[in-house]
């Protein structure tokens, strides 16, 4: 698709900032524009529980500081506060979200031989993010070398089994994958493949809305294209390139969504309530994290839960957003 050269200039821009500097500046990741992923009240998924065990892991050096909170992959109002005693232990500004220079401060050096809280971090990262077959048990051992060493090498960094910050950063921005499961969400394809990547906030929030609508007796919730492993061109779409865009099919009365395709709106086993309860449940899990939700049903139109994109009879498009994107349209 044509991009304006505007657009052109902003993904150069964003990989030279992304770049490593120094010595390293010659092994840059494989991919363009990895940055550490701004996280802040009321984010949820991976990178939110990576931050409450690094902040648990910092709090233990200086035991005066208040008790922080339990690693729950929840960013609540304790999160939010001890992020910003954190900042304020390290001459950042005390805003309580967590960018780029937060996070560089937060996330420690880990070699084999490492134990503890970071650990914890390091690991459940490593299987969110690659499905690295290791233990979360807090110990850097041979087989989290191991992995981290295939990490290193899939995203172009040298494989030394050292966790830097660079490590830390391609870590933290790379795309997860949703659990399929009978309880909460199927898949279905629009021939784009292994297209179902997202963002940790946006694939933990998925998982959340698909286990309350099937708890609430409407089927599992189908989901289409998200993005692409590191994100890019995706046929057939404008967007779907960050991790930050899902697509999933409306719901239908017979609650065979996961099988039945091109069920519009104005379709006979079309399901309002059911669809409607689907939207809300995605604005209540991720709340001020949702930028839109683009489907055409004029009746939830008019109630204010989705707004009309050309393209959108057949499917509910959710467009999450994170504070200080670097791109406005996902920008909190």
């Amino acid at each position: 698709m044509f991009r304006p050269a505007a657009a052109l200039l902003l993904a150069a821009l964003l990989a030279l900032v992304a770049a490593p500097t120094g010595s390293a500046a010659t092994t840059m990741y494989a991919v363009p524009g990895v940055a550490f992923p701004v996280q802040s009240f009321a984010d949820r998924g991976t990178d939110v529980l990576a931050i409450q065990r690094l902040v648990r892991a910092r709090f233990a050096e200086v035991p005066s500081v208040p008790q922080p909170p339990p690693a729950n992959g929840r960013f609540a109002s304790g999160t939010a506060t001890a992020v910003k005693i954190f900042q304020t232990s390290r001459g950042l500004p005390a805003t309580g979200i967590v960018d780029g220079a937060t996070w560089a401060k937060l996330a420690p050096v880990l070699s084999q031989g490492s134990s503890g809280e970071a650990v914890l971090a390091l690991q459940a990262e490593l299987v969110a993010k690659r499905h690295a077959s290791i233990a979360i048990d807090g110990v850097f051992g041979a087989t989290t070398r191991t992995a981290i060493i295939t990490f290193q090498t899939h995203i172009g960094r040298p494989a030394t089994g050292i966790v830097d910050t660079a490590t830390w950063r391609g870590l933290t921005w790379h795309y997860e994958l949703p659990a399929f499961t009978t309880t909460s969400l199927c898949d279905y394809s629009v021939g784009n493949g292994p297209a179902n990547w997202g963002s940790a906030e946006a694939i933990d929030t998925l998982e959340a809305v698909g286990r309350t609508v099937v708890a609430a007796g409407y089927g599992l919730v189908a989901v289409g294209d998200i993005s692409l492993e590191h994100g890019g061109d995706i046929p057939g779409h404008e967007t779907h390139e960050r991790g930050l865009d899902v697509d999933v099919r409306p719901l239908r009365i017979a609650n065979n969504q996961c099988s039945i395709a091109g069920t519009f709106w104005s379709s006979t086993g079309y399901d309002r309530a059911a669809t409607r309860a689907m939207i809300r449940a995605f604005r209540a899990a991720s709340p001020g994290h949702i930028k839109l939700i683009w489907f055409n049903d004029p009746v939830l139109i008019r109630e204010g839960l989705t707004s009309w994109h050309s393209g959108h009879d057949d499917h509910v498009h959710v467009r999450f957003c994170e504070k200080i994107h670097p791109i406005a349209a996902y920008d909190c």
